[in-house]
């Protein structure tokens, strides 16, 4: 378990276990279609792999005796959070992406870079201090499994006024400059690389 972060009483963390997910997860809703497998997917592959076999990519990563593939928040005992957080190399289209291209050197290192690339969060539980719980314990998972540097890719809403929780699952970029992490490039408008070194 990782300490409450202040100001969020009542959050516990700890790496996520696959019955948690599903339940967090549920039948409706965009989890329930992504199964966090958007960044996981490049281009055709993801159009062409239906949510129930997003689903079964997702709990294999469970069972595929590596490190959990994200961290999980608890209030009460019921999860009400999810990050996931892994090598990015796991990632193939934050790899690909326009945010990762335009940031040409700052981020070009990649051995020993794990990313933080999705938050969900149950509605009922939003901006009470679950997502930087989250963060806090994604961090702490990735460098106790040999991350070097922890990459986020979070929205500025002070340059994307309108972005709502659609928008927002990678986080806000005032949500990691409070972890710690360090902006490396804003070269897209209202994306930030940001990282954590060890």
């Amino acid at each position: 378990m990782v300490p409450n972060v202040p100001g969020s009483a009542a959050i516990t963390t700890r790496p996520a276990t696959w019955p948690d997910v599903e339940r967090l997860f549920g039948v409706r809703g965009e989890p329930s279609r992504c199964w966090c497998r958007w960044f996981a997917l490049p281009g055709q592959d993801w159009k062409t792999t239906p949510p129930e076999a997003r689903k079964e990519q997702l709990k294999a990563k469970f069972d595929g005796g590596g490190p959990e593939p994200g961290v999980l928040a608890f209030r009460g005992g019921e999860a009400v959070g999810w990050c996931a957080v892994e090598p990015r190399q796991c990632y193939p289209r934050i790899e690909l992406s326009q945010v990762l291209k335009a940031a040409g050197t700052a981020a070009h290192e990649s051995a020993g870079v794990w990313s933080v690339s999705c938050f969900v969060v149950s509605p009922g539980h939003r901006r009470s201090g679950v997502a930087a719980a989250l963060l806090a314990a994604a961090v702490g998972h990735a460098f106790a499994h040999g991350a070097e540097i922890i990459e986020g890719y979070p929205v500025d809403p002070s340059l994307r006024p309108k972005a709502g929780s659609a928008d927002l699952y990678q986080g806000t970029v005032n949500l990691f400059t409070v972890a710690g992490f360090t902006t490396v490039s804003t070269a897209v408008p209202g994306r930030a690389v940001m990282r954590l070194r060890r």
